[in-house]
């Protein structure tokens, strides 16, 4: 036991088992590549269901079958929503017909890449479902789970007890999610350390007169059952794992500090499943535990200065990972945390599980959640965002050396991290080259134009879909707009405002998500068309500042369509620019008739880059404009499968000259200009 004791103790073997773990994991989860077993054409599935949302008409699943497969199934009415309610479980026996398709990269950069999600949780397939087979038969276990499902389902304000009981953020609404994630809190939501150690805490209270040995395993047990009805989340299991291992530190006398314990806890996890050092769920956890164990000597004074050092030291310690998900730094989540931490895990949190024995109390947690949107709102008003842009790999590293340096040079340390923060700000400033991307924003068009060193940037349309009502029961609680992918591209490349939006016309492929651009980013001024407005560019104007006038330093913008017509397409706006010898020509939803007046009113030379214009439809890019204009490259922004089944056919034989570039095969197109020279690079699905 001795030589177990100095064994595990010893710095170095922690060092040796790191680099093996580095190595099993590269191996594991890079070196190796995972495949489905499943042919692509199966259309007939039978599974087990290990979990389960019905979210307004989208039922999705989790299906074991030979392999993981996520479901997806659309209800077709109230009544067949009513019956899967009652009859649908964990641990169901079900045989699913459908097709099978994969996830898609994400194709706007340094956005969620929900395909990479799925692999690391070893799903390499969806099904699209058109019909199912419902059985029954689930074990002793999976009926206990169906138990806390179905008690919390039926409860009043399940979307937050599912939170805050079963770690489930799938029924809360998107608008107040997104605020809890702008405030710089929503990692509160996820069931971790702090949920873990107010049950221990509540258990304890239970369990005092009993021994600790049998308090340990009781306790362990308990913990383990709840980490088994969250579905085993990351952040749970570090926990669960910890306190574990915590105690057998403390019975065998090992003697390993909380350090070396979290070490070990996050060894043994990445030796169960190697894909979890992918799981944000799990980095956050471990570094935001890590940091407060090294800085516990600081965490003293009263519990307003402890509670003010805790979460100031979470916040230091996890700031690169919120970098990498959000791009930005909410200043005021420092107050923020002072004011949830203590409401949501002392007031919140235990009511919640007291409204799962007790539910006749469910209105007192009513009132608490009223009270918790309300400042989660008030802190959404007065928060303080800074963008920051995507963090290099090496910033990282650094910022974390540094941030180990600072527990014994702390004047330095604040230093080095200020550097750090400022490179990381800054260094997209440093790009001396013109970027443009066509934004893959499936059946419409946008594009994003940026000046060497960020000086101006201007966007040419935003796309948009339009949004047809569904009956109540079918409405889901998520809303998604198409441009938060757009915002979070912008803040990923550290760009603060958009000095120019061009809105070539009012359909809503084109300037439907206008609103959703300006209401949520830094518009200096909207550009439209002379045409007719419609309710769209009326919401627009109310919203904006709009010119008539386009007064850019470092460009020379031309609208070479300045006619009146009749059809709303034809009144697009046809901006024509050069960067430096390079030409480019974006067309709107201009017709054949828009461009034969091009032709007659402007000698224009031969064109390097052409935007198609009406997403590669036949109305448009006639043989006669394009014989002219020659185009060296045409970029069609269109959607995969569109039922107008764009583009067509005619025109891409009268491109056949020209290299075609696609949204719908190829993701957003990005252009690189250097003085003597581009580059074209594309982010596939």
């Amino acid at each position: 036991m001795k030589k177990l004791k100095i064994l595990l103790a010893f710095n170095k073997i922690l060092i040796i088992l790191g680099i093996f773990i580095g190595i099993y994991v590269l191996i594991t989860t890079k070196l190796i590549k995972y495949h489905s077993i499943y042919p692509a054409d199966t259309n007939f599935l039978p599974g087990k269901i290990i979990s389960f949302n019905i979210n307004g008409n989208k039922l999705t699943m989790d299906i074991l079958a030979q392999e993981k497969i996520k479901a997806i199934y659309y209800l077709k009415s109230l009544e067949e929503k009513d019956m899967l309610e009652s009859k649908i479980e964990i641990g169901s026996y079900i045989e699913l017909y459908g097709s099978l398709y994969e996830a898609s990269n994400n194709t706007i950069p340094n956005t969620f890449n929900y395909k990479k999600y799925l692999y690391n949780k070893k799903i390499y397939y969806l099904m699209d479902v058109t019909s199912y087979n419902l059985k029954g038969h689930n074990n002793f276990l999976e009926k206990i789970k169906n138990y806390f499902y179905q008690r919390v389902s039926n409860l009043p304000n399940s979307d937050y007890l599912k939170i805050f009981i079963l770690g489930d953020k799938s029924l809360i609404s998107s608008e107040d999610y997104n605020n809890f994630q702008k405030n710089g809190v929503s990692h509160l939501l996820a069931i971790s350390g702090m949920h873990i150690g107010v049950l221990l805490k509540i258990i304890d209270t239970f369990l005092k007169k009993i021994k600790s040995n049998k308090k340990f395993i009781f306790v362990f047990l308990i913990l383990l059952f709840y980490a088994y009805l969250t579905n085993f989340a990351a952040s749970i299991m570090r926990s669960v794992i910890f306190y574990l291992f915590l105690n057998l530190n403390k019975l065998l006398n090992l003697k390993l500090t909380n350090m070396q314990v979290l070490i070990y806890t996050a060894y043994f996890l990445i030796l169960i499943n190697p894909f979890i050092i992918y799981d944000v769920g799990f980095i956050y956890s471990f570094v935001i535990t890590g940091g407060i164990i090294l800085s516990h000597k600081y965490l003293k004074g009263s519990y307003l200065r402890q509670l003010l050092l805790l979460s100031f030291v979470s916040f230091i310690y996890s700031l690169p990972i919120t970098v990498s998900l959000n791009y930005e730094i909410n200043l005021t989540s420092l107050l923020a945390n002072l004011v949830y931490v203590p409401y949501i895990s002392i007031v919140v949190y235990p009511i919640s599980l007291l409204v799962f024995l007790l539910p006749f109390l469910s209105p007192i947690l009513s009132f608490l959640l009223f009270v918790l949107e309300k400042i989660n709102f008030i802190f959404n008003q007065i928060s303080l965002n800074i963008i920051v842009p995507k963090m290099p790999i090496i910033l990282i590293i650094n910022y974390y050396i540094i941030l180990l340096m600072a527990l014994k040079m702390r004047k330095r340390f604040l230093i080095g991290l200020l550097i750090i923060i400022l490179l990381t700000k800054y260094i997209t400033k440093l790009d001396s080259s013109y970027h443009i991307y066509y934004l893959d924003v499936s059946q419409g068009d946008s594009a994003v134009v940026i000046s060497p060193h960020q000086k101006e940037v201007f966007m040419i349309d935003t796309g948009g879909k339009i949004k047809y009502t569904k009956e109540s029961w079918a409405q889901s609680s998520k809303s998604y707009n198409l441009t938060d992918n757009t915002i979070k591209f912008l803040k990923s490349k550290g760009i603060r405002k958009i000095d120019y939006l061009f809105l070539s016309h009012g359909d809503y492929d084109h300037a439907g998500e206008a609103l959703n651009i300006i209401n949520n980013y830094s518009v200096n001024k909207v550009f439209i068309n002379k045409g007719n407005i419609n309710e769209l560019e009326k919401d627009i104007l109310s919203k904006a500042k709009v010119t008539n006038n386009i007064n850019l330093k470092y460009w020379q913008i031309s609208n070479l369509n300045t006619q009146i017509y009749e059809e709303e397409n034809d009144n697009s706006l046809v901006l024509y620019f050069n960067i430096y010898n390079y030409s480019f020509l974006f067309m709107g939803d201009a017709s054949t008739k828009v461009e034969e007046d091009i032709l007659n009113n402007y000698n224009l030379k031969p064109i390097n880059f052409l935007k198609v214009a009406h997403h590669g439809s036949n109305t448009s890019s006639s043989s006669a404009f394009v014989n002219y204009i020659k185009p060296k490259y045409a970029i069609i922004s269109v959607g995969k499968n569109n039922i107008y089944n764009h583009p067509h056919i005619e025109t891409l034989n009268n491109l056949k000259n020209s290299t075609i570039l696609r949204t719908d095969l190829d993701g957003t197109i990005e252009i690189n200009i250097k003085k003597d020279k581009y580059y074209i690079k594309n982010y596939a699905p």
